[in-house]
């Protein structure tokens, strides 16, 4: 069975940091990009992170490039996002999931999602 759990979320106040983990199991995880999404309430949801299986390349939506940063351990099967100088607009459940290749189309594989974690950024 395939399963990717989120944690790591949480209130935090405007310029603080946190960071998500998505632990994977079920299927073969250094096969596979792993993207972060989010979704805030009312809007659509929104790719802001990537990773690459092969070369680890990494990929950030402008919205937060220079604050956030994707790493992954394929030992642990495990995917980071360490998210620092947060913003009230960073609030959204945010998601992990497999993703079709180039990483940088968010183009996420069918039930290779997680149940996501909330981040709740006051101001």
């Amino acid at each position: 069975e395939v399963q990717l759990v989120e944690s790591g979320g949480g209130l935090v106040q405007a310029g603080g940091s946190l960071r998500l983990s998505c632990a994977a199991s079920g299927f073969t995880f250094d096969d596979y990009a792993i993207g972060w999404f989010r979704q805030a309430p009312g809007k659509e949801r929104e790719g802001v992170s990537c990773i690459s299986s092969k070369d680890g390349s990494t990929y950030y939506a402008d919205s937060v490039k220079g604050r956030f940063t994707i790493s992954r351990d394929n030992a642990k099967n495990t995917v980071y996002l360490q998210m620092t100088s947060l913003k009230p607009e960073d609030t959204a459940v945010y998601y992990c999931a497999a993703v079709f290749p180039p990483c940088s189309d968010y183009d996420p594989v069918d039930d290779y999602w997680g149940q996501g974690t909330q981040v709740t950024v006051s101001s």
